[in-house]
C-alpha cells in the first residue's frame, strides 16, 4: 500500500481509517434537507454492509466557498448540525463535516466524529490549531495549489497542536483555468508523512468557475480516478453522492448518482484488495 508506508490510525467513532480496510466517506455536498440526508444514509448503509466497507456520513452544513454570491450555502450551522446529529443517532453512524472558520470547530465537534477542513483553508494555522484542540481526527483536503511534498507542513501543524489524529485528502492539482488532474505519485508522497491519506472522487472531477457563476465539472471521469488511486494505495475514499445529482444545490455537475455507487464501490474495492494482497 502506498510503497509500504505505514500509518497511524485514526479512530473516527467506530470506524478506524488506516486499520487494512479501504474506508468510505461519503453522503450528499449540502445537508439540503434532513429527507435528503436520511434516503442517502440508508442507502449506503445497505450497500456498505454488502461490500463489508467501513462507512463514515458527510454532508456540509455550509458551502462557504461558492463560486457565485447566489449560490446556495445551506441552512447554517445549527440547522446542519440537527440534521448530522439525527443521522448520527437514527442509523448509528460517525458523521463528518467541514469547519471555515476557528469558531466553527467547538461547535462542530459536539456532532462530527471527524473534522474536514477545506482546501482553500488548508494553509490555515488558526483553523488546523482550533480542530486539533476538539480532541477530534481532524481531515485536511490538500489546496489545489500545493504540491505533496508542502502537505507536510499540514501534518506538522496539526501534530505540534496535539490533534488526536490527521488524515490528508487529495482532491486534485490546479491544472491551468478551469482544469484540475491528479498527480497520482503524489499519494505516495503524502502518505510517507505517516497520516492516511483520502482520496476524494468528486472534486478531483472539478472543473473551477467552469459555468462562469458555478463550478462544471466531468463525472464520468470519476470512476477512473477511483481505480488509479485504489491501484496506488489509499485509506479512505471520498465519495459525494445524491439521489438526483443533476438537481443538487452544489456540485450538481460532479456527485455521483446515489444508485449507481455500489457498482462503482464493488470495483474499487477489487482492485483494493488486489493492491493490498500484493504490497
Amino acid at each position: 500500500m502506498a510503497g509500504l508506508h505505514l500509518v497511524e490510525q485514526v479512530r473516527v467513532g467506530p470506524v478506524t481509517v488506516g486499520a487494512g480496510s479501504l474506508v468510505l466517506i461519503a453522503g450528499p455536498c449540502l445537508a439540503e434537507s434532513l429527507e435528503l440526508c436520511r434516503r442517502v444514509a440508508g442507502h449506503m448503509i445497505e450497500v456498505t454492509s454488502r461490500l463489508g466497507m467501513p462507512y463514515v456520513f458527510k454532508a456540509s452544513f455550509d458551502k462557504a466557498n461558492r463560486s457565485g454570491a447566489n449560490a446556495a450555502r445551506g441552512e447554517g450551522i445549527d440547522a446542519g448540525l440537527a440534521i448530522l446529529r439525527s443521522i448520527k443517532d437514527e442509523f448509528g453512524l460517525p458523521v463528518t463535516t467541514d469547519v471555515h472558520t476557528s469558531e466553527q470547530a467547538h461547535l462542530a465537534a459536539q456532532v462530527a466524529d471527524l473534522l474536514q477542513i477545506p482546501a482553500f483553508l488548508c494553509r490555515q494555522t488558526d483553523l488546523l490549531e482550533a480542530c486539533a484542540a476538539t480532541g477530534r481526527p481532524v481531515n485536511v483536503k490538500k489546496g489545489q495549489f500545493l504540491a505533496p511534498w508542502d502537505a507536510k507542513n499540514i501534518v506538522d501543524k496539526l501534530r505540534a497542536a496535539g490533534a488526536v489524529g490527521a488524515m490528508l485528502t487529495e482532491r486534485g492539482t490546479t491544472f491551468g483555468y478551469n482544469a484540475l488532474v491528479v498527480d497520482m505519485p503524489g499519494l505516495e508522497t503524502m502518505r510517507s508523512y505517516g497520516v492516511p491519506i483520502c482520496f476524494d472522487a468528486t472534486h478531483s472531477a472539478q472543473r473551477p468557475g467552469a459555468l462562469g457563476a458555478s463550478t462544471g465539472g466531468a463525472r464520468g471521469t470519476i470512476p477512473a480516478m477511483s481505480r488509479a488511486a485504489a491501484a496506488v494505495g489509499i485509506d479512505a475514499l471520498f465519495v459525494e453522492t445524491h439521489p438526483e445529482p443533476n438537481n443538487a444545490l452544489s456540485d450538481s455537475t460532479t456527485q455521483w448518482p446515489l444508485a449507481d455507487i455500489e457498482p462503482l464501490l464493488a470495483r474499487v474495492l477489487e482492485i483494493d484488495r488486489a493492491a493490498r494482497a500484493s504490497a
